[in-house]
């Protein structure tokens, strides 16, 4: 906790940060995909990680995380683009009709700002997720968990380069993953 700017400068910073953060989770959830995809790097590295069910000695472990590791997914810019585009023509078998979903985003931290807090060109930012979705008639998928993700100034706004989700599930339980997390 003793690196995490502190201050006016870096409160004004997080609260900037927490308003992109849910602006973005709005345009996810109002399906605006593709002003959504627009608020990514073109160097973007999404992913989400498998977790483990290890012994208490070897929780640091708990997260696959090397880059020969298995996660969920493991994306850039373009597959996200791709998911988009399939999501868009109306005939994705699996988002047929499409999902309805919350984003909720909270406990939003600034690990790290790159170079100072008063002229933060990048940001590390740590905060919690819930994605609730529901389908069809019966169908309800709930993902929490945490989120690390790394935002690059873009003129007034920031751009996400990079987010790696940890949920907190060993097991998926959602039939798929073709909804954004």
């Amino acid at each position: 906790m003793d690196g995490v700017p502190k201050g006016f400068e870096a409160q004004a910073l997080r609260l900037d940060v927490e308003d992109f953060l849910h602006a973005e989770a709005d345009l996810v959830d109002d399906r605006k995909f593709d002003q959504w995809l627009a608020l990514f790097s073109e160097d973007l590295k999404y992913r989400m990680p498998i977790v483990r069910n290890i012994a208490a000695p070897s929780i640091a472990n708990e997260y696959l995380s090397g880059p020969l590791d298995v996660s969920w997914f493991d994306e850039g810019k373009e597959t996200l683009a791709t998911r988009v585009a399939q999501i868009q023509t109306g005939v994705h078998w699996a988002e047929e009709p499409l999902s309805r979903t919350s984003h909720l985003v909270t406990n939003v931290r600034i690990v790290e700002a790159i170079p100072t807090v008063t002229d933060a060109r990048e940001v590390e930012v740590s905060c919690k997720f819930l994605v609730y979705r529901n389908r069809n008639t019966d169908t309800e998928d709930f993902l929490i968990g945490r989120r690390l993700d790394r935002l690059r100034r873009n003129g007034a706004s920031w751009l996400i380069c990079r987010r790696t989700l940890h949920i907190n599930q060993s097991v998926l339980l959602a039939n798929n993953l073709s909804f954004f997390v």
